[in-house]
């Protein structure tokens, strides 16, 4: 039976080093390049000759060596012209533990262990949760949160935007023994800086300016469910201290406040970017990563499993009341070129505004398809050749055209709703979207 391996961050700092390391190239241009750790000095450079030569152009020749000693790792700086950080601070000469990451040029450098990954046969399900695919990639994962969905492990998820982070958290929590208790999310990117902290613990009346009444935070609201923290990545360092002690000692005092009370809590975080380059860069505490990283699942792009695409396309419609059919012929051959840089959340809203410009389409062949670039302004050209009161005419069209087919599209073709979105009176709304060819006429 073939095996996948997928790793987990099961080394804390202070953990002795396995029998056999390697020291990875975990991002930049040399991706996925290995060298095994021993005694004996490894060498890292450009330069022909080096264990582990790179090509990014930012390191020099020789820019570092690496070589096991008693309970870790010595690390080495050669005099690099751009040095090598460590934790976001240039070294001379470090002593480091297995999971300590190195920024050299514009490369990340990993010592991690060989032998240490956990491997599992992939799932023979084509679903968990609302996840579903039957690619390799997410078959892996699913076998993954087979496992770890049962337990109270912490979880760490990453993955790009649009690849469905949140709904794996809720996968999570859905097949736990949590699932009757609450599942809280907080995105930690989208919230003010100051309100970080109060939005976590929580604040007693009084505790700032604006704080006219108690609010318990997201970890009391959470209590025997699961909490996710999306976009960990942005918060700030003080609030990281705070968040760490939380997740060791389970118990929360709220901003301003003296008592302190017990959380029974689960976490999964999330992050758009690989936490540990920002620990490297020194952004993120390393005590914090280590606490979080107890199971870290990479999410794979669309853009990796275009597989998958039949079978998402078939379920996206369906829950949309949509009965798609067979998912073939030019439609299919249109999206599976695409590179889906939105992934799943792209590729969601270009189905929803298919629906919406399709009314009285039987099945997903008969869907009229737009792909066209969300945005950027490709659908709003600047004619330079047409007179100016022209040229700004055909820019209002093309503008009105864009925006009022997006507008439908997340409202789901329901013209109150668009209204109610673009701010304007839905009889208004009603007559450029036909005046543009997204709604039929009415019969005379």
């Amino acid at each position: 039976m073939s095996k996948t391996v997928l790793s987990t961050q099961n080394e804390s700092p202070g953990s002795p080093p396995p029998r056999r390391c390697q020291l990875v190239v975990i991002d930049g241009p040399d991706a996925g390049r290995a060298v095994a750790l021993g005694e004996t000095p490894v060498r890292v450079g450009t330069r022909e000759g080096c264990a582990l030569r790179l090509s990014d152009p930012r390191v020099s020749g020789e820019h570092l060596e690496v070589h096991a000693e008693g309970a870790g790792f010595v690390v080495k700086d050669l005099g690099s012209r751009n040095g090598t950080l460590y934790e976001g601070s240039r070294i001379g000469e470090v002593r480091v533990r297995v999971g300590a990451t190195l920024k050299v040029g514009r490369s990340f450098l990993r010592i991690q262990a060989e032998g240490q990954p956990w491997e599992l046969a992939p799932s023979q399900a084509r679903r968990f949760g609302e996840l579903v695919g039957e690619s390799l990639a997410m078959r892996e994962l699913f076998a993954v949160l087979e496992h770890v969905a049962p337990t109270d492990t912490t979880v760490l998820i990453q993955g790009e935007t649009g690849t469905g982070k949140e709904v794996v958290a809720r996968a999570l929590h859905e097949a736990s023994a949590r699932r009757k208790g609450p599942f809280v999310a907080v995105d930690c990117g989208a919230l003010p800086e100051g309100l970080v902290e109060s939005e976590l613990f929580g604040h007693v009346r009084g505790a700032f300016t604006g704080a006219l009444a108690a609010r318990s935070g997201a970890f009391v609201r959470a209590n025997g469910g699961t909490l996710f923290l999306d976009e960990l990545a942005g918060i700030p360092p003080p609030v990281q201290a705070r968040l760490l002690r939380v997740l060791e000692e389970r118990r929360v005092r709220p901003v301003g406040g003296d008592a302190e009370q017990a959380v029974d809590v689960r976490v999964v975080a999330a992050s758009r970017v690989d936490l540990s380059l920002a620990v490297a860069e020194g952004t993120f505490r390393p005590d914090l990563y280590y606490r979080l990283a107890v199971v870290t699942l990479p999410l794979p792009p669309l853009r990796q499993r275009r597989e998958d695409l039949p079978l998402l396309v078939a379920e996206l419609l369906r829950r949309r009341g949509f009965e798609p059919g067979p998912i073939r012929g030019p439609g299919l051959e249109v999206l599976s070129g695409h590179d889906w840089p939105g992934n799943v959340r792209e590729l969601r809203n270009v189905l929803e505004r298919a629906l919406v410009l399709s009314r009285g389409a039987h099945g997903f062949e008969e869907l009229r398809l737009s792909l066209q670039p969300q945005g950027t302004g490709t659908e709003v050209p600047l004619r330079t050749d047409l007179p100016f009161a022209e040229a700004k005419q055909a820019l209002v069209d093309a503008f009105e055209r864009h925006y009022l087919r997006d507008v439908l599209a997340r409202a789901g073709g329901n013209l109150s709703e668009a209204a109610r979105q673009a701010g304007v009176d839905r009889k208004h709304l009603r007559t450029l979207a036909r005046r543009h060819g997204l709604l039929p006429e009415e019969p005379d």
